[in-house]
This record gives C-alpha cells, sequence and structure tokens, in this order.
C-alpha cells in the first residue's frame, strides 16, 4: 500500500510481515489533548484473559513480549505514540490486538489529523493505513485491529469511538479499571430523640460455671484466589505551579523505572537564536546525552554518561544504568536510563540532566518531553520550556530520598557554562556536588 493510499472504514488488507510497527499519528498544536495509544489482546470471545493482556503507557510490554509501548515523540508539528507487535510471538490463543487511542484533557473533535499506520518493523514500508476524519466528542477510539484468520494476519480499519474515555473501552473488554475512591460518609450519631436507655449489666455470681463442651475442630479453609490489582489508568504531569510529586503516592516504591528524554527541533527562530542562525539548533546530528549525578546514602558520588563509557549499573551501585547512547537521534525511543527502585534506599539523591555533545552549539528552540515511568505506578512526565539562553546543559529532574520515599522534582533548569567550564562541571556547581571532572570522550 503506499504512503499516499487510505483505507476506508471497514475495509481489511493482509499484513506480510513477521513484525510490525503501530504507528498513530495526529498534528500536535496548542490546545490538543493529549493522545496515547494502546493495545488489547482479544481471545475468541471478543474478552481478554486478564488485566496483563492490557498494553498502555502504565503497563508497556505484554508478557508473552509480542506488543510493547514504544513511546511518543514530537517533530515538525507532527505527533506520534507507537506500538511494536511481534506477530510472530502472539499467543495461539489470542485472535485479535485491538488498536485503540484515547485523548487526555479533551476530545478527538480537537485532535487534527488522526491516523493510524502499520509498518513492516524490518524494512519500514507501510502496509495500512487508515485516517479518522469523523471524531467529535470521543475521548477513546478503537482506529483499527490485527486479527488472524487462517493462520495469516490482517488489518481492518475500524473508527469506533468511546464517550466514556480509555476506562470506558477497556471495561468493555474485560479489562479491571481502578477507579478513584470517594471520600467514606461519616456516620451520623442516633437522633436524641431515638436514642435508647443502656440496659443494665446482668448480676454476677461468685459461682464456678461448667465448660461448654468443646467443638468440634473446623477445617481449614481453601486458599483464596489470588487477588489482582485493577489496572491504573492515572497519570502525572508536572507543571511550575506544581513540580513536584512523590513515588510512593503513585506507587512507583519497587521495580524498575524508566527515564525517556523524546524531544523536537522547531523550525523557527527567534531573539538571540536568530542571530546565530539556524545552524544553532537545527541539526540532524544532534547528538544529546542523557545522564545523571548520583549520591548514594554511602557518601558515594558519581555520574552515569555515556562520556567515558561510564554508562552505571542496574543490580550494583550506583543502581542506575544508560540503557544506550544515540548518537544519530534515529533512535525512536529517544535516551534512556533506568533506576533500580528496590534500592531506593541506597540512593540519597539523583540529578538527572541532558547535555548537548555535538551538533549544535544551543538548546535554543529546542522542545523535550521527560518521562518516569515506574514499573508499578503511574507514569510521570513534563515539557521543558523553550530554552531562551546560549545552553549546552540542562537538570532536568532532582529525585531526593525523604527517609521512606522518593520525591521527584521537575527543574528543566537551562545553563550556560562559562568559558572553558564543561557542561558537567557547570551542573555540578549549580546543584553542589562536589566532584574532581576531568576531560573524556566517547
Amino acid at each position: 500500500m503506499g504512503a499516499s493510499m487510505t483505507m476506508l472504514k471497514g475495509t481489511n488488507v493482509p499484513v506480510a510481515a513477521q513484525a510490525v510497527r503501530v504507528e498513530l499519528g495526529w498534528r500536535a498544536a496548542p490546545g490538543t489533548p493529549d493522545v496515547d495509544a494502546s493495545a488489547l489482546l482479544l481471545l475468541g470471545s471478543g474478552k481478554v484473559r486478564s488485566d496483563a493482556d492490557f498494553v498502555f503507557y502504565n503497563q508497556p510490554v505484554h508478557a508473552s513480549g509480542a506488543v510493547r509501548h514504544e513511546g511518543k515523540r514530537t517533530a515538525a508539528g507532527a505527533a506520534t505514540d507507537t506500538l511494536a507487535v511481534d506477530l510472530a510471538r502472539v499467543e495461539p490463543a489470542v485472535d485479535r490486538v485491538v488498536l485503540a487511542a484515547s485523548a487526555d484533557g479533551g476530545s478527538f473533535g480537537r485532535v487534527g489529523g488522526l491516523y493510524v499506520r502499520i509498518t513492516d518493523a524490518a524494512n519500514g514500508a507501510e502496509l495500512a493505513r487508515f485516517d479518522s476524519t469523523d471524531a467529535t466528542v470521543e475521548t477513546a477510539f478503537i482506529l483499527g485491529e490485527l486479527y488472524r484468520r487462517q493462520g495469516a494476519w490482517k488489518f481492518r480499519a475500524v473508527g469506533q469511538g468511546y464517550g466514556t474515555g480509555l476506562a470506558g473501552l477497556a471495561t468493555d473488554f474485560g479489562i479491571s479499571v481502578d477507579e478513584p475512591r470517594q471520600p467514606a460518609r461519616a456516620s451520623q450519631p442516633p437522633h436524641p430523640a431515638t436514642r435508647v436507655a443502656a440496659t443494665p449489666p446482668p448480676p454476677q455470681y461468685s459461682q464456678p460455671t461448667l465448660a461448654a463442651p468443646m467443638a468440634p475442630p473446623v477445617p481449614p479453609a481453601p486458599p483464596a484466589p489470588p487477588v489482582t490489582q485493577p489496572v491504573r489508568l492515572t497519570k502525572v504531569t508536572l507543571t511550575k505551579d506544581a513540580p513536584s510529586v512523590s513515588l510512593a503516592k503513585q506507587g512507583g516504591t519497587s521495580g524498575a523505572m524508566r527515564v525517556n528524554l523524546n524531544w523536537e527541533v522547531r523550525k523557527q527562530f527567534k531573539g538571540w537564536g536568530s542571530k546565530l542562525g539556524r545552524a544553532v539548533a537545527h541539526h540532524a546530528d544532534l547528538d544529546l546525552d542523557l545522564c545523571a549525578l548520583y549520591e548514594l546514602t554511602d557518601g558515594r558520588k558519581g555520574v552515569v554518561q555515556a562520556l567515558g563509557n561510564a554508562f552505571g549499573a542496574l543490580h550494583q551501585p550506583p543502581y542506575v544504568q544508560l540503557d544506550g547512547d544515540d548518537r544519530t537521534g534515529a533512535v525512536a525511543s529517544g535516551e534512556n536510563l533506568t533506576i533500580n527502585l528496590d534500592q531506593k534506599a541506597r540512593i540519597r539523591r539523583l540529578l538527572i540532566f541532558v547535555t548537548i555533545y555535538e551538533g549544535a552549539r544551543s538548546f535554543a528552540d529546542l522542545h523535550a518531553t521527560v518521562t518516569l515511568q515506574p514499573q508499578h505506578g503511574a507514569p510521570i512526565d513534563f515539557s521543558l520550556d523553550e530554552c531562551t539562553v546560549p545552553s549546552t546543559v540542562c537538570a532536568l529532574a532532582l529525585i531526593t530520598n525523604t527517609g521512606s520515599d522518593l520525591t521527584v522534582q521537575r527543574e528543566a533548569r537551562y545553563l550556560v557554562p562559562q568559558r572553558g567550564v564543561s557542561p558537567q562541571r557547570t551542573i555540578d556547581q549549580a546543584y553542589g556536588w562536589g566532584m574532581n571532572w576531568t576531560p573524556g570522550r566517547k
């Protein structure tokens, strides 16, 4: 199928690929609701087997490894959220993979250019595309589905809307959704006119009482079935007015927490950035490095970064690991760090920051989104403000151990190194880490 061709609602096409990428796209514009992609793995009955068959931002990987939520990217006014589906690994019991979208903060009537596109994961060739053009008040959509017929996979364009959001869509397919709890109503004391006088205690006797006959032993109750927690659909967005959040309150108390940085480069330049020209920030070879300064409770300090191959470690100090170094900007998932929350008691503080290694002289007109995704909690995200100074280093988030919890503080702070001072030393001085720095290269 050519890139210019789009399917009609209800039509289907064969999918001749072992693995595909599902790209949900829309136009990014002021006032547009945040849009999220999700997938449901269904049996022939049209229902999921359990809540584990729901893949979305709070549950990004299916247990089989067949479906994975890869995350968002924004560039040149276009936004995408992507799922990876390995059709060869979809379990035989699963007949359909429903591909859905949900809007956070508004309806799909305010989302322009909404589409779903299926591409071959091996070579990027477009296999199918469906453009949704009739949305109004819906807050969730089934855009399409991958389904199996006689051992072969097909894609069907669906275009079914829901006014009840992601929660309504999910429950229709058998997902248990964790609804916000309502405060319990206080019990009212009885009306004075209806109070009953207390009954006097029975008389006490001094003679011994006879022991009651022993009852036969009660057989042990059968073990209760395992209790599963409902799916949590909540997200947390940090802002200037509400810049911090407790990980414990969001359920992020254990497991691994992924820190992701994704960015876009705007085409328009203004202020001092325009004087330096488009070469300041609009570079295809822009190399941003996601890094972390750490301080452990035993006093050890250090840095996790690609420079000097200081990638860290997840299961030993510093309990922070850089997943890799994207030197070309071609990795769809951006730059990623992973933090071991099982070892949070050993972490005193972490400062997540980003530097420009090469490809530009500043963050001018570069906009980024930071997402912290705990394994067992709601995702935390925030956007970075437009850079208005000639900065090559930006503090993203400060994670601090409060004694019984970790708090995440949005920093979004652009710094300007002095002449001859490295970005790492600049960030160290700004936050009082007190480390010694020597030159290094990748």
